[in-house]
């Protein structure tokens, strides 16, 4: 890829994205960062389980494949999936989709009933699904607490509009866990699916709703065959299963997400090739965990406000959540087309243009690093130090760069009471970021937005080398 791009999917440990108290650790961090590329670059990323975690997962496919063997070769009536927006919160048991040649069986906690050996009248679903629920359920918040962290958000912001753990009598779980089969050779549906020529010039079998997108906040798929397919940055559809090792699962966000911080994070477009699978004996058996805001709360943008980022007219008033789910995805994106990202070629990895939106036109020139630099440390001094300042009564007043230079050295000199309140970066001459030299920058930004050279890598070393900037328009 070009520039600091990843060159493939972005694999992180999802040990790694595990928040703990106190400062963040390196390895947090950069798997934050890793993350959070992968999902600007291919919305998708791969994350890595545990071993025993792994296990679980596949022997719940075992279980899948069994399940779905035993069923009949046509659905009944009363089973084959009505697309009823009205009903996202309520799904249940055993369900199909013959124009997508698709199988579900949907877990959800407090709706779907729990099978014991004794209740010999209902059927016995695929094994481990509460495991497997509590599983995904923590990975899945765990990874949209890393994008939080990414995007400066406060601490666990959604907490708001997610179910209670665990949840409380009587209450039915807004996320589902969808164990679902594709292309099922004893699975007589309609077998409607259309023909795509793949980049490589092979022939693909993918179903008819080719534009499918979760509405989830994040999902995660398992699967057992490669076959799952998510648009990329550059609009390229990229076979995103194709290497999973036995402990790694797929990640990506959805429209809930895309609501929720104002258009930053786009959905993952994807759509599932069931041409291979024709010739197995079971199919293409997979888990997927969706991760779903609560029916009775909304999604608004206010946390994307606090933090700084600016938010486009669409989405400043609030939207409950069942009004959401009804929408057409067209409505919810307010375009006929899905979003693309507006960030230059040499930094097609990095999520952090993303964020800092700018108002005019994307095909302008791109600023050079340096010019980048003192406006990312501007607005930094706009919205961080001076909400510091604010909370603490504090009047910022300069210093002139000479003198400062000599201020910080002493201990006893006019800014030094006002560096320690608002936590001023040591070495760094207390004047106004217009007047820093580029390296003193770097230090303001890193103190109050930790991992910002992280992501700048590029420009970064442009800069020390006096080189130009390869940035090329878009």
């Amino acid at each position: 890829m070009a520039g600091n791009g990843l060159p493939a999917l972005g694999r992180v440990k999802l040990s790694d994205l595990i928040p703990l108290e106190g400062l963040p650790s390196d390895s947090y961090k950069l798997s934050v960062s890793t993350l959070s590329q992968s999902l600007a670059q291919y919305s998708a990323a791969i994350i890595q389980l545990s071993t025993s975690d792994g296990a679980l997962l596949r022997s719940s496919i075992e279980s899948a494949r069994l399940y779905f063997q035993h069923k009949p070769s046509y659905p009944p009536a009363d089973v084959i999936h009505s697309d009823d927006s009205r009903e996202w919160c309520k799904t249940s048991g055993y369900h199909a989709d013959p124009q997508q040649w698709q199988e579900n069986y949907d877990f959800r906690p407090g709706l779907t009933p729990i099978v014991s050996s004794s209740d010999i009248e209902f059927e016995f679903p695929p094994a481990g699904l509460s495991d497997i629920f509590s599983l995904l359920g923590r990975a899945a918040r765990d990874i949209l607490d890393a994008i939080s962290y990414y995007l400066n958000l406060r601490s666990s912001p959604f907490t708001e509009i997610l179910d209670n753990v665990p949840l409380r009598n009587r209450e039915t779980s807004s996320s589902v866990l969808s164990v679902c089969c594709h292309a099922r050779p004893s699975f007589q549906g309609a077998q409607h699916h259309g023909l795509t020529t793949q980049e490589d010039g092979q022939l693909g079998i993918f179903s008819d709703h080719e534009h499918q997108v979760d509405r989830s906040l994040v999902t995660i798929v398992k699967s057992d065959k490669p076959g799952l397919h998510v648009r990329d940055f550059h609009g390229h559809w990229v076979l995103v299963d194709g290497d999973l090792g036995p402990q790694e699962a797929i990640v990506y966000p959805g429209l809930a997400l895309y609501q929720a911080t104002a258009g930053y994070i786009s959905p993952a477009l994807h759509r599932t090739d069931i041409g291979n699978q024709q010739g197995g004996i079971y199919g293409r058996c997979s888990l997927s965990f969706k991760l779903m805001p609560k029916s009775m709360t909304n999604l608004n943008c206010s946390e994307m406000r606090a933090a700084g980022h600016g938010v486009d007219d669409q989405f400043q008033l609030p939207v409950p959540v069942d009004d959401f789910m009804q929408r057409s995805t067209d409505q919810l994106l307010n375009r006929n087309n899905f979003p693309t990202f507006n960030f230059p070629t040499a930094q097609e990895g990095s999520m952090k243009p993303m964020m800092r939106r700018r108002k005019s036109n994307s095909r302008s020139k791109p600023l050079p690093p340096s010019k980048r630099l003192r406006l990312e440390a501007q607005r930094v001094l706009k919205e961080r130090v001076q909400d510091i300042a604010d909370k603490k009564g504090i009047k910022l007043r300069f210093c002139t760069l000479k003198d400062c230079e000599n201020h910080i050295q002493s201990l006893d000199s006019p800014c030094t009471n006002i560096r320690m309140e608002i936590g001023w970066p040591p070495g760094v001459p207390f004047v106004h970021p217009h007047d820093l030299p580029n390296k003193a920058k770097i230090g303001f930004l890193e103190t109050y937005e930790p991992g910002w050279s992280a992501t700048h890598d590029m420009e970064l070393s442009l800069i020390d080398s006096g080189q130009p900037s390869q940035h090329t328009a878009n």
